[in-house]
């Protein structure tokens, strides 16, 4: 039924092959610039922002601020949990080493200008839903 092989079968095969390189997320640094990821976190806020002046109230104060504090702390936790590992010194890279080496994702690597497209993509999306959605319910 099942045939056991030897590693030098598997040799022959070629079947073994080198271990994977260590991921990027295994650094706990995910190795994106501090400004790419300053840049998601302001357009967050600004996304904020223009909901808090296109719907102003004094009702939405308390849900407002609730969301601040929400988005700062999915913005601080990751930044602090990045070094909290006293055994490695890991640290982002900088935009000098992204724009020489890129950055490696599952599909790849990517260039500088690719990862912060990648990165900041969603977080402008939903600034640009959030002006649409306002410029429609000023006009309605």
């Amino acid at each position: 039924m099942v045939a056991r092989l030897d590693k030098a079968q598997l040799l022959a095969r070629q079947e073994v092959v080198a271990a994977p390189a260590a991921r990027a997320c295994e650094d706990r640094t995910y190795e994106v610039p501090t400004p790419i990821l300053l840049g998601a976190f302001g357009l967050f806020m600004a996304y904020l922002g223009v909901m808090s002046i296109g719907f102003m109230a004094e009702d939405l104060v308390l849900p407002m601020v609730v969301n601040v504090i929400f988005v700062a702390a999915f913005a601080y936790v990751p930044a602090k949990w990045a070094t909290m590992h006293p055994g490695k010194s890991d640290r982002a890279l900088s935009w000098s080493e992204l724009r020489e080496n890129g950055l490696d994702t599952l599909t790849g690597r990517s260039g500088a200008g690719e990862t912060a497209t990648l990165i900041l993509l969603l977080p402008a999306c939903v600034l640009f839903w959030g002006i649409a959605v306002v410029t429609i319910a000023a006009l309605v």
